[in-house]
């Protein structure tokens, strides 16, 4: 099955929808707000990609943190702020046969799907 994870908002989301449609891919979408972070698997990416992966830190969210946060970030204080900030995950979240792969580009969309 394949899942892609985001905020339906989110201009990076929504042409990652609209790719996966164009594509006929067949996918359940996540909202991070609607449908909450029960059962994101975050503790899973955080231990596969580490938070500097997971978390954007281009976004307007991580710009609001603390400089004491920032800096003392970890796996398990990220995974604290992203559960209750989920706009600091990076945008979308595309997982499918135990892959993931974090953003959006249409090459690699093409050849994670094909995989």
């Amino acid at each position: 099955m394949i899942t892609l994870y985001g905020i339906k908002n989110c201009d990076t989301v929504k042409k990652a929808r609209k790719w996966l449609e164009q594509h006929q891919v067949d996918y359940t979408f996540h909202d991070f707000r609607e449908d909450g972070m029960n059962h994101v698997p975050l503790t899973e990416w955080l231990g596969e990609f580490g938070w500097e992966q997971v978390l954007n830190r281009r976004s307007a969210s991580w710009r609001e943190l603390s400089d004491a946060q920032k800096n003392g970030i970890d796996n398990t204080s990220a995974e604290v702020l992203a559960n209750t900030t989920p706009t600091l995950i990076k945008r979308p979240v595309l997982t499918h046969g135990g892959n993931t792969l974090f953003g959006f580009k249409a090459d690699d969309y093409a050849a994670f799907i094909k995989s």
